[in-house]
């Protein structure tokens, strides 16, 4: 018979019965949240706990209340942050002894650090290697640790310029039909880039570096024939590029320059018969060294809990759809 799993008990001190409930949140919603995705059961008499389940797991979850206990002292607490603390603290980290050293890129605006092994993985590639993929569901960080990178690289002059590029195709819009030229066609699709940038160098400092074209905005088709040194190049949206773009894109890189190519390869927008470049470099060059590839789960998502949830149904229902296609292919073999 297998011996009884021994509960971990431990006290929250010093107690003070504010920060407990901030602690608990509403209807003890925060203890709950850590319940379910450590699979475990929490009960407490006042400050004193007693964690339920696998030792490994009871463990990590004793370390997150403690620090979040911590933090309560001059944080309020809600679902969201309690989120992101479980993907911060790397559930899976705390789990596995084999915990990396962490890594923290540094702004004008502050600090960042990575959130989560896998996070952390991104950006250790990043630095290490002058080509890198980011391939994942949105709210994953790719794309604004991409940017982080970039302008920690340019605040220690590790680099020159900025470049920010993704291919002018879009979820079943036109740019055709919007005003101006095609820079100023395709600005409005790189609001994500611009944004990760006002936070962190501030809206000033942007317009100086754009003026100065020290951070350079182009669409991908203006990338042809150019070699670019000493540079920090964000390709976004890669998805959507074609073999041969793909292909061009990644020959321009010159020396002393770093590339991170972003993308989801579940969100294709390119006309239908066109494979993607993105999923087609994952199979050519998935085994060449210098270059790091990435791969980004729903469980990585570091958004609103529900983006998560969305993430992980579309996941199951294509599983779904996928088993059904080749179910009636087999059926049609036969």
């Amino acid at each position: 018979m297998n011996a009884p799993i021994e509960p971990l008990r431990f006290l929250l001190e010093p107690f003070e019965s504010r920060r407990f409930a901030n602690l608990c949140g509403q209807f003890d919603e925060h203890l709950r949240l850590i319940e379910q995705r450590l699979g475990i059961e929490i009960r407490n008499r006042g400050n004193q706990f007693e964690l339920i389940g696998a030792s490994d797991k009871t463990k990590a979850a004793e370390q997150l209340l403690l620090r979040l206990y911590r933090e309560t002292e001059a944080t309020e607490l809600s679902p969201d942050l309690v989120h992101l603390f479980l993907q911060e603290s790397g559930i899976e980290e705390l789990v596995n002894p084999s915990v990396e050293t962490s890594v923290t890129l540094r702004t004008r605006k502050g600090s960042i650090r990575p959130r989560g092994a896998n996070q952390q993985r991104y950006v250790k590639a990043i630095l290490e290697h002058d080509i890198n993929f980011g391939i994942g569901p949105a709210g994953t960080g790719k794309t604004y640790l991409a940017v982080a990178c970039a302008v920690d690289a340019l605040e220690r002059e590790q680099i020159r310029r900025i470049l920010l590029v993704r291919p002018a195709v879009e979820a079943g819009e036109k740019l055709g039909f919007l005003p101006g030229d095609l820079s100023q066609k395709i600005d409005p699709y790189l609001r994500p880039l611009y944004d990760a940038l006002y936070e962190m160098l501030g809206f000033d400092q942007v317009a100086k570096l754009i003026e100065k074209q020290v951070i350079e905005v182009a669409p991908l088709a203006y990338m042809r024939g150019r070699t670019l040194n000493n540079s920090f190049i964000i390709l976004d949206e890669s998805q959507n590029t074609t073999m041969e773009q793909m292909k061009m894109f990644l020959t321009r890189i010159g020396f002393g320059s770093t590339a991170v190519i972003t993308g989801d390869i579940t969100q294709v927008d390119l006309p239908r018969g066109t494979r993607s470049g993105l999923t087609h470099v994952i199979d050519v060059l998935h085994k060449v060294p210098g270059i790091s590839f990435t791969h980004f789960k729903p469980k990585d998502v570091v958004r609103h809990p529900l983006v998560q949830r969305i993430v992980e149904a579309y996941e199951r229902h294509d599983n779904r759809q996928h088993g059904k296609v080749d179910d009636e292919a087999e059926r049609q073999d036969g």
